[in-house]
């Protein structure tokens, strides 16, 4: 097993991997900015190395700065975590040319799932479903009318290089379509550098569905059931639940069927999520993150399995310890992204955290860097905790959870602690009736 991996990232995720790190015996190292400086995971590391100012493009994004600090601290591989670098052909090819274990997928397979357009013809080959749309990119508006006639209004119009609703228009009649392609590509390469679109199918009503695969490049591949992400504001997840309360036992293993093949077939190593639309039973695949997910504890938590665990040991070369067979799924568990936000404008919240107090007791669990006197910078992503509770069944799950969301306290700071003790009281989140576009109708009719 390696013995000093090097964590190039921030924040709670940095401290999960940390945790993970020291249940191995693995020696760590803490990457960090000057507004770092006094963060969670950069205190209890081994070691740790300033890497830039601010912003993230000096700092986190810093490929030649994260390279040469794994160098002087003599890491035997690099953790990339989650966001800045984890999605990064470049950098994970270039980790492997300096020596070091990348604990992620090849970069061949950060590419291609990375390119929207490759990513959805990699899925048809692999037998995976797809949204009816475009075969490729769209060249001109001609092609484009052409394929929003054969597919039906109203499309959604997707930037190949795109993520997280940037690019992303919808055009609901034929007279919308030009515009819409327009506004979508000026988008697009203002944000990253890229104009391509393509179109697909727009569904009205699906939930955002998503399995946890496992597979070590060696032939072994398991899923960790599904993940339930529909409560989502402006594309952004909010709320996650495993197992999803829309799905039948059927459904469930045929998607779970779909996915490990597919990784097999690929020959995929390391964590990774299909991500899908989910509606009238059927599944449409959306893409592929190569990459651990902000809500992984949610399948941990239901398996038993560390993920981060499992990532380290693909890349160390080990095969997957257990089969598909051998998994048991225990109950049912529920993830609140807690933001450094104000609950109903949504403006950031940076400043000195006064008082934290992080709730407990059977089937709760915290992942934050949150202290008292903790200075939540300005210059990254609003997410500062994340409170993910298990129970026996979804009833007993979201009675525990309205009790530790009560018990928790972030003072100095506004948080969206205050919506989500709203959301998992709403009569639909209850009763497990809800889509990828609930919240936003939520939020405007309250």
């Amino acid at each position: 097993m390696f013995e000093k991996i090097l964590i190039a990232n921030r924040g709670e995720i940095a401290l999960r991997i940390h945790r993970a790190c020291r249940e191995m015996g693995i020696h760590t190292v803490a990457v960090h900015s000057t507004a770092d400086a006094d963060a969670m995971h950069v205190r209890l590391a081994d070691e740790s190395v300033c890497i830039g100012p601010p912003p993230s493009a000096k700092s986190y994004l810093n490929m030649p700065a994260i390279l040469s600090a794994a160098t002087i601290t003599g890491a035997d591989a690099i953790h990339p975590g989650i966001g800045f670098l984890s999605e990064n052909a470049t950098f994970a090819e270039m980790v492997e040319e300096h020596g070091f274990a990348f604990v992620g997928p090849s970069s061949s397979h950060i590419a291609l799932m990375g390119d929207k357009v490759k990513a959805k013809e990699a899925a048809r080959s692999l037998g995976i479903p797809v949204v009816p749309g475009s075969d490729g990119a769209i060249g001109d508006i001609e092609t484009a009318a052409k394929v929003a006639a054969e597919i039906g209004y109203p499309v959604l119009i997707k930037a190949s290089a795109g993520g997280g609703g940037r690019g992303m228009k919808i055009a609901r009649a034929p007279e919308e379509l030009t515009s819409q392609i327009q506004a979508a590509r000026a988008e697009a390469k203002a944000a990253f550098g890229n104009d391509e679109v393509y179109l697909e199918k727009y569904l009205a009503k699906p939930r955002h569905i998503e399995v946890q695969l496992l597979a070590d490049g060696q032939g072994g591949a398991i899923h960790l059931g599904e993940r339930d992400c529909s409560i989502q504001r402006r594309h952004q997840k909010v709320i996650e639940e495993a197992p999803s309360p829309a799905l039948n036992a059927a459904e469930r293993e045929r998607i779970g069927d779909i996915a490990v093949a597919a990784m097999q077939k690929l020959g995929y190593r390391s964590a990774g999520t299909l991500e899908f639309l989910y509606e009238d039973g059927e599944f449409y695949f959306i893409e592929m993150n190569t990459r651990l997910q902000v809500e992984h504890p949610v399948s941990e938590m239901i398996t038993g399995i560390d993920l981060v665990r499992e990532q380290l040991r693909i890349a160390n070369g080990q095969p997957l310890e257990l089969v598909q067979e051998q998994l048991a799924f225990e109950g049912h568990a529920i993830e609140c992204r807690i933001n450094a936000e104000h609950p109903e404008t949504f403006v950031p919240s940076p400043g000195r955290v006064s008082e934290y107090h992080a709730p407990g007791g059977l089937g709760v669990r915290v992942d934050s860097h949150l202290y008292s006197g903790y200075r939540v910078p300005p210059h990254y992503d609003s997410l500062v905790a994340k409170l993910i509770v298990q129970g026996r069944n979804r009833n007993e799950c979201l009675m525990r959870l309205r009790r530790a969301l009560e018990e928790m306290v972030v003072e100095g700071i506004d948080t969206n602690l205050p919506l989500h003790r709203r959301l998992v009281s709403a009569a639909d989140f209850i009763d497990g009736s809800y889509d990828i576009h609930w919240l936003e109708s939520w939020l405007d009719s309250h």
